[in-house]
């Protein structure tokens, strides 16, 4: 396939339109044109699917130069579980090159080619756990999206980013496909080789943005983060994150609940298909709400439909059984050491409310001077686990203490422990409540 950048190419750029180099103040204004990327440069490679290709796949990443752009695609939605059905990988002096890992046992070959190498991935932890599955964990990291977010960019989908900062148009039309599919169509393979074409440039118009602002350091920890938390622990009850689990109010239609997640997960699994295309998780508090007893019933129930639910009915039916006969039924909600939503605070703790109305603008204000989102300059719930417990001596180093011990970074410590320490000491008295309006008698 005839590439559809030229070949006298700098840094992706053509040499005679070069795309223009924007600063974050001018993201408003519109860009004098984009150069659509709908063809890799290098043609679409062929995906390896052969340990002598996975070979010469390593061979030839190993002796390319610099950072590498990395990706995977899933099958979200379609497969069971979060596994990488495809691997996109693109180093210079290396070209391009798509794995296909089904067929190999792990890509430790590959993670043992990019030693020592930084890798550059968009949204890294959306990737890193599927990568992690294969073999495959970075030594350095450079997240595109979280370098957008620090950058103050508006937008920072990976398409909206490399248009902002490169002037090309990418598109993300096979984003949410089954990319379990085989073989996997060539325009799936064009998009996916061209999620990683431009990424080693987007890095450095990202270093360089971060650099003129002073916030590469913080970029450069927040990396560092992400790689030392590695994959988070498996869920305690996933069947708690059940959409639609806040309309249970019973114990027992809450064990209903969990024995159909927990069935759904199991035949899920050994089909190798996404639970919610057996069963959708709105059926199963439909289910467990109505407690059917004979398939009549159970079909009847909103969302009982279609071939898994009228095929498998008395599956689902020895499970509303078995919670119906549980003597040990779940709590409602589990313990947590988590503060209780704010918008109860200022009636259980009036001075709690009152120091985190008064932080909470300080930080807001901080994050708008330093042009990123409050989110990135301080973790939320990092904000009210300290407001609504805060240190015996509240001082700068206290308030830095604890946030350290949420796990905040030197320089979110850095700039919002004083801010923090000084709204704590001089918090401002919350308005007054409007009183509640009772109606008259007789409706007057």
């Amino acid at each position: 396939m005839t590439p559809n950048i030229p070949d006298n190419t700098t840094a992706g750029v053509p040499a005679d339109a070069a795309a223009p180099h924007i600063t974050v103040e001018g993201f408003d204004s519109p860009i004098p044109e984009i150069i659509d990327l709908d063809s890799p440069r290098d043609g679409v490679p062929l995906v390896i699917e052969t340990r002598a290709g996975l070979e010469r796949c390593a061979a030839a990443i190993a002796a390319g130069t610099g950072p590498a752009g990395v990706d995977a695609e899933r099958a979200s939605g379609f497969r069971y579980g979060q596994r990488a059905f495809l691997v996109q990988i693109r180093r210079e002096g290396a070209g391009t090159w798509l794995i296909d890992p089904e067929p190999f046992e792990n890509l430790d070959i590959i993670n043992d080619a990019l030693r020592g190498v930084e890798w550059i991935l968009h949204a890294a932890t959306q990737d890193l756990p599927c990568l992690s599955e294969l073999g495959m964990w970075p030594d350095k990291l450079f997240d595109t999206e979280l370098a957008a977010r620090l950058a103050g960019l508006p937008r920072v989908g990976l398409a909206a980013v490399i248009e902002q900062l490169l002037g090309f148009g990418l598109a993300k039309e096979h984003s949410a496909a089954d990319w379990s599919t085989r073989p996997l169509p060539e325009p799936w393979l064009r998009y996916a080789a061209l999620d990683v074409e431009v990424l080693s440039e987007l890095r450095e118009e990202l270093v360089e943005l971060l650099q003129a602002d002073g916030k590469l350091e913080y970029a450069e920890q927040e990396f560092a983060a992400i790689l030392e938390a590695g994959i988070a622990p498996p869920r305690v009850d996933p069947w708690r994150k059940t959409s639609g689990l806040h309309q249970i109010r019973d114990r027992r239609q809450l064990a209903a609940v969990r024995e159909l997640w927990l069935e759904r997960d199991s035949l899920a699994q050994k089909r190798d298909v996404a639970p919610g295309r057996l069963i959708p998780d709105s059926a199963l508090v439909a289910a467990a709400k109505a407690m059917p007893a004979t398939v009549p019933q159970l079909l009847s129930t909103k969302g009982f439909h279609g071939r898994a639910a009228q095929r498998e009915a008395p599956r689902w039916l020895r499970c509303i059984a078995a919670a119906r006969a549980l003597e040990e039924l779940p709590p409602l909600h589990l313990p947590t050491n988590a503060p209780p939503p704010p918008r109860v605070w200022a009636d259980r703790d009036p001075e709690a409310a009152a120091r985190l109305a008064t932080a909470r603008p300080l930080l807001q204000e901080k994050a708008e001077d330093l042009k990123l989102p409050l989110e990135n300059l301080l973790t939320p719930d990092y904000l009210r686990r300290v407001a609504w417990r805060p240190p015996a001596d509240v001082s700068t180093d206290s308030i830095a203490a604890e946030l350290r011990a949420l796990g905040a970074r030197a320089w979110q410590v850095e700039l919002t422990a004083p801010l923090i320490a000084f709204a704590f000491l001089n918090p401002q008295p919350l308005p007054p409540k409007e009183p509640k309006l009772v109606p008259a008698a007789g409706g007057q």
